[in-house]
């Protein structure tokens, strides 16, 4: 009777999430809806009551504004609660009460628990606003990937399970499968995560960046466009997220304060420095990945390949899960496509589907089956340790020329027409 108690008290906590995982994916998109309760009501609406701010029963009120936002607009947003209800009491079943573990090691996994929670609620956020006006915003992906670091820093526990040599769980860290390596704790481990993290702040300040004037001039015009962001375009664009001035200031104070940061963690060392330097590494390299997929296909295909939504969204998720995982979830997308782009087909007839809600799916569906995933297929892979982004690159040249190969064909096709 307990547990029943407990499943339904996190059912009921779930729906208070999706509640502001709707309004997040109301608010934090491009252009921001009133729709969730939590919003103002829109000028032409009724007066919004209190009880409107009730979870799943307070959109059964809200259908009295259907004439604004549209027929069946409150369906999606119940149904989201529910799901989010229903996926919290399983996760906190599958996490943590099928394992029975002792009081020590239920701290561990409550909070790697936790963190599974914060990330699928991002991915929940960026899936559905990507659903919408196929972007995603950096509100969601910026914050994220620096609350991943700073988790990782503070609790070595939130990054996923493996088991060592001597049968001891560990957290998956970047030298994974193999055992740590000591030379990480010394200046080399200093400078590749203050790398990781600095690179991570330029590829997210507004910038100008082209190269059809040669790449010493591009990169002179990208560095002017960094250190003199113009004022005046604040004036004439209306989203907080789109005034590059601020946003350059902020990204460069991030940059100092998390490069102090890193450096305290390094000094003070242990599991909080390794599970840190996992995640630096896990964030760059994902967004890495993504990023050569972006520059590669938009290359081959002259036209854009992949937003730059889908790097930032890979960063998060490679900070909160490392590395391996991102490279994982990366081959795992395109099988999640088949099942979103089928659902998106039946509810709504679209054919067009963004490559976001592939990653996030791909990378709950990993964090559930990890402990399989991990033990039955992956390790044996990443055995083979430096070969393995060495296949990356070699793989990104290859579908470069398949795609070169693909349009160089659509071109004589066109050309007997």
């Amino acid at each position: 009777m307990l547990d029943w108690l407990d499943y339904a008290g996190w059912f009921v906590l779930g729906t208070l999430l999706g509640s502001q995982i709707n309004h997040a994916i109301y608010q934090w998109a491009w252009h921001p809806r009133c729709i969730s309760p939590w919003s103002p009501a829109p000028s032409q609406a009724p007066t919004r009551r209190s009880w409107d701010r009730l979870p799943i029963l307070g959109w059964w009120g809200l259908k009295r504004e259907s004439s604004i936002h549209g027929t069946g607009f409150w369906i999606r947003p119940m149904l989201l609660e529910i799901g989010v209800g229903v996926s919290l009491a399983l996760l906190y079943w599958w996490e943590i009460n099928r394992l029975q573990p002792t009081p020590v090691e239920t701290t561990s996994l409550v909070v790697r628990f936790l963190s599974h929670v914060m990330l699928i609620s991002l991915l929940a956020i960026a899936s559905f606003i990507d659903f919408d006006e196929q972007t995603i915003p950096d509100l969601v992906t910026i914050p994220g990937t620096l609350i991943a670091l700073l988790l990782a820093s503070l609790a070595p526990a939130s990054l996923l399970p493996v088991v060592d040599p001597g049968g001891s769980e560990i957290p998956l860290l970047v030298t994974a499968p193999f055992v740590w390596d000591v030379r990480l704790d010394e200046t080399v481990g200093l400078v590749c995560g203050c790398a990781c993290f600095l690179a991570w702040c330029l590829a997210i300040v507004p910038k100008v960046a082209t190269l059809r004037l040669g790449w010493c001039r591009g990169i002179r015009i990208m560095v002017a466009s960094i250190i003199r962001p113009r004022r005046r375009t604040e004036a004439r664009l209306e989203s907080r997220s789109r005034q590059p001035y601020l946003v350059t200031r902020l990204v460069g104070c991030a940059a100092v304060v998390g490069s102090i940061l890193i450096g305290v963690g390094w000094f003070i060392g242990g599991p909080g420095w390794q599970s840190l330097l996992t995640s630096l590494l896990g964030m760059a390299f994902g967004g890495a990945v993504i990023w050569g997929v972006r520059l590669v296909g938009g290359y081959a295909m002259q036209q854009e390949a992949m937003g730059f939504g889908d790097v930032t969204l890979m960063a998060m998720i490679g900070a909160f899960l490392g590395w391996q995982s991102s490279l994982i979830v990366f081959f795992l997308a395109p099988f999640a496509a088949l099942l979103i782009g089928l659902i998106q087909l039946i509810c709504v007839r679209r054919t067009d589907i963004a490559f976001g809600p592939y990653l996030a799916l791909a990378a709950v569906v990993l964090v559930i089956v990890w402990p399989w995933a991990w033990e039955v297929r992956a390790r044996n892979f990443f055995e083979l340790g430096w070969v393995v982004p060495i296949l990356v690159i070699v793989c990104l040249a290859l579908m470069g020329i398949l795609l070169l190969i693909l349009q160089w064909f659509k071109g004589i096709m066109r050309v007997s027409d």
